[in-house]
């Protein structure tokens, strides 16, 4: 087997604009998904701490990295679009919305807020599959 390698500059973009994503998927998405985590407008309006967002970042700075790492073990010219984002794909549906799934069960969260964050992680490792396909090794 042989292995493509990780571009960084590709990981740092992807994370970006994974991030950045997030940051309008849940400002379209704050109405319901307020109302799935039963929190109120005045308590998200006290602010949510700035190490959540770095936090954030930093994990999806992992997750980038390891989708390029996935990606890379196709081989040499296989950093493509398609590969990126059925990657992505693959990875959402056998270990992120499995683990969601589960996880808000046991927290007898509602299914529209399963429905909410599985489609803000689809959307993340798609679009993370999509920016490390262009920008290849």
């Amino acid at each position: 087997m042989n292995f493509a390698g990780i571009n960084y500059i590709a990981v740092l973009a992807a994370t970006v604009a994974s991030f950045a994503f997030g940051a309008v998927w849940y400002m379209t998405l704050a109405k319901p998904w307020m109302a799935a985590t039963g929190r109120t407008e005045e308590e998200l309006k006290r602010g949510v701490s700035p190490f959540t967002y770095i936090l954030t970042f930093i994990c999806q700075i992992v997750m980038a990295i390891m989708l390029a790492g996935v990606i890379g073990h196709l081989g040499a010219g296989e950093v493509t679009i398609a590969n990126g984002m059925v990657s992505g794909a693959l990875i959402w549906l056998g270990f992120v919305i499995t683990s969601l799934i589960v996880n808000h069960a046991y927290q007898s969260s509602s299914r529209m807020l399963t429905a909410i964050d599985g489609g803000h992680w689809l959307g993340v490792l798609l679009i993370q599959g999509l920016v490390i396909g262009i920008f290849g090794v």
